[in-house]
């Protein structure tokens, strides 16, 4: 795995630590998940790196979720479709049947390769909606080509909700520990209709990303 910063170590004191995402419209905490190591450490280099500092949430869709990471987003202008920037490499998929997409989890973001290896940046942070059996039943039928979810994952699926037809095709790494609400708003800004599709009509930006200490019953 290439690195873009080869000076940027990623120490076990980091991995003990919490991600701030500061946005123009409030702050989430994120907690990484150490049944992804490779995703894990990937993304606390970038934070270290201040790889995040200033991109523009670029893709939102309401009901579903929010996409951030392309570094081309930091200067762009009004109107310019973004999601294809990144820093060069993939990450190996590493799917746990322990992680699904339910509300709240971070996952990464990635093209149509066989693999379904990840982005090495982009990554989207899951509003969802809550389901029903029969909704279920569909989506394991037509997009999770017959696999059966859990009992587990369905219950929270018809509570808190998600995005249950992600689940083993993209990489959940973590969750949002904190800040739900932003979560919320940022999910219900206007969207483009136009070339930049479901790209904000006002930026919302990611002032900053930094590593903090956990918060103590958290």
């Amino acid at each position: 795995m290439a690195f873009a910063q080869a000076d940027t170590l990623v120490r076990k004191k980091d991995r003990k630590k919490d991600v701030l995402i500061t946005t123009t419209m409030g702050a989430m905490w994120v907690r990484l998940s150490d049944s992804t190591p490779l995703h894990r450490d990937n993304f606390l280099k970038l934070v270290k790196q201040h790889y995040f500092d200033s991109v523009l949430f670029h893709r939102v869709i309401k009901n579903f979720m929010i996409q951030a990471g392309d570094p081309t987003s930091k200067r762009a202008l009004p109107g310019q479709p973004l999601g294809s920037g990144g820093p060069g490499y993939r990450m190996p998929a590493e799917f746990r049947k322990t992680l699904f997409h339910r509300r709240g989890v971070i996952a990464a973001a990635r093209d149509n390769n066989p693999e379904k290896a990840s982005s090495g940046s982009q990554f989207y942070i899951v509003q969802g909606r809550v389901f029903t059996d029969a909704e279920l039943d569909s989506v394991e039928i037509k997009r999770l080509e017959g696999r059966k979810l859990s009992l587990e994952h369905r219950t929270v699926y018809k509570t808190t909700g998600g995005t249950p037809q992600l689940d083993q095709n993209y990489t959940v790494f973590g969750e949002l520990i904190a800040g739900a609400e932003v979560l919320d708003a940022i999910a219900a800004t206007t969207t483009s209709k136009g070339p930049d599709r479901d790209r904000p009509l006002t930026d919302i930006r990611i002032i900053s990303m930094k590593l903090v200490k956990r918060k103590k019953g958290k």
